[in-house]
């Protein structure tokens, strides 16, 4: 089990970005969140087997939305406590 947090710059609020990244983890055994932050970026933290959470990022840059994103920086996180699903905030 890995975690993730990865923060996404470009045109990537009031977009449907979240929602969309939202919909494409439920293709995916991976748990987390994405939120936008006051910075205009978006963040996402997620965890799941390792291979699980690679393809979900390799889906989202792969998706629609690279359209929508300038800059990526990831970095492995602790394990997400008390977390079900995929939500956004």
């Amino acid at each position: 089990m890995v975690a993730k947090q990865i923060f996404y710059t470009g045109r990537v609020q009031g977009v449907g970005f979240r929602f969309s990244v939202k919909q494409l983890a439920k293709g995916f055994e991976v748990q987390g969140w994405a939120k936008n932050m006051a910075d205009g970026r978006v963040e996402l933290q997620l965890m799941g087997e390792q291979a699980e959470v690679e393809e979900f990022i390799e889906e989202i840059a792969e998706s629609h939305l690279a359209g929508f994103i300038r800059e990526t920086e990831q970095q492995d996180i602790s394990l997400l406590a008390n977390c079900v699903g995929f939500s956004i905030s």
